[in-house]
């Protein structure tokens, strides 16, 4: 299955839940006239979050729909009546589980990072967990996002060497200037339509000097 994008640059929604680090990425990314991408709302379910203050200050729309003391059916209703008008949505921060009858209105369209390398550690507190099974390279997964907790699709991947001396803050602090620079090219290959599904399998129409697999510079 061919994940197509239109003429154009692609409309991005992207919802999150925190400070927005990624977020900044993706918007820094799409100051470039030249991005297929650009990111036309950002919503959280968190009120007050710094996210929300990097969204105004590029001029990027933005909505908060709390989460808490509602159904999620109709927590996500609201969500996708106020991402009507994007192709794409970007998961940066964002702490929800999206449910089926959300992503079926973005089928293969939902992209996620996650500070691990997939399908080891899913979930949270993926660089404590390489700490604790003692593994020697930790990183960071971008993925489409399916029914399960980080279980979709990968589309690219990034390494760090995990250090001895390293703390569950030293080492996500390495992981999270990888998610900087893994989001914006994978957010590119969607918008350019260049990503194809195959059973579990993305596979990427890479260009010269392309690579899906980015290590610790």
């Amino acid at each position: 299955m061919s994940v197509a994008s239109p003429a154009g640059r692609v409309r991005v929604g992207v919802l999150v839940s925190g400070s927005g680090s990624n977020l900044q990425a993706l918007l820094d990314a799409a100051a470039d006239p030249a991005y297929p991408a650009e990111i036309t709302r950002v919503i959280a379910n968190v009120p007050g979050v710094y996210a929300l203050e990097r969204a105004a200050a590029a001029g990027v729309p933005t909505a908060v729909i709390p989460h808490q003391g509602r159904t999620r059916a109709s927590f996500e209703a609201e969500l996708l009546a106020s991402l009507a008008d994007v192709e794409w949505v970007c998961l940066a921060g964002f702490m929800r589980v999206l449910t089926p009858s959300f992503l079926d209105a973005f089928p293969s369209r939902v992209l996620n990072v996650h500070p691990a390398l997939l399908p080891a550690f899913p979930g949270t507190h993926g660089p404590r967990q390489a700490l604790e099974y003692g593994a020697v390279q930790a990183g960071a997964t971008v993925h489409l996002v399916d029914a399960g907790v980080d279980t979709g699709p990968i589309v690219a991947q990034g390494s760090v060497a995990v250090r001895e001396d390293d703390t569950e803050a030293t080492l996500a602090a390495r992981i999270l200037g990888l998610e900087h620079r893994l989001y914006p090219m994978a957010l590119r290959w969607a918008a350019e339509g260049r990503i194809t599904i195959e059973g579990r399998r993305a596979r990427i129409a890479l260009g010269s000097g392309e690579r899906r697999w980015l290590v610790e510079s």
